[in-house]
């Protein structure tokens, strides 16, 4: 994918965020703390990192600053509460800082967080593949946890098997058909 107005990387990237909100809020305040593991973060870690690499570091260095990264602990926020009000800071003022570039500014280098040149939209595309991985982390720390979660784009696992049955065994492979009884 390439990245080459800002107005439509805004669009993409919001929905993103939307998508990591949803899991994030399905996390219980109990659990924010939560590690699968010693030495491995935390949910709450977790969400904290993907707010503070956000802003601190691939939306700094795109904008012409430098990484300013220092970790994802509680001291960023405590309880589930106050971690969903940091993401939405952080998101915030991301939004705003990105809003300035321009769309020639897409084109140009920047420095990646350890100085390496780098063009914008590429570090940019590279912050939402950070931001999806530990999306996928949460979704499965969550499911260890026994707590359902909302499906990413609207149809579970079980609903997708269901259309591809019923598609089947009515003899039609025809993609249109899955379509329409998508309700596409």
């Amino acid at each position: 994918m390439e990245v080459s107005t800002i107005q439509s990387f805004l669009d993409y990237f919001s929905k993103i965020r939307e998508r990591t909100m949803r899991v994030v809020a399905c996390i219980p305040p109990d659990k924010i703390e939560w590690r699968a593991a010693a030495g491995k973060f935390t949910l709450g870690d977790l969400a904290r990192h993907i707010a503070a690499t956000e802003r601190n570091v691939f939306v700094e260095c795109a904008c012409g600053g430098r990484n300013r990264y220092t970790g994802c602990g509680r001291e960023l926020a405590e309880g589930r509460d106050a971690v969903v009000q940091f993401m939405e800071r952080m998101h915030s003022e991301s939004m705003n800082m990105l809003t300035r570039l321009s769309d020639d500014q897409l084109q140009q280098k920047c420095q990646s967080a350890d100085g390496t040149p780098m063009t914008t939209w590429k570090l940019l595309r590279s912050m939402v593949e950070h931001e999806v991985h530990h999306r996928g982390e949460l979704y499965a720390f969550l499911g260890v946890l026994g707590i359902n979660v909302p499906p990413l784009y609207g149809l579970t696992s079980e609903q997708l098997r269901e259309i591809a049955s019923r598609t089947q065994s009515a003899g039609d492979s025809d993609w249109s058909a899955v379509q329409r009884q998508a309700g596409g």
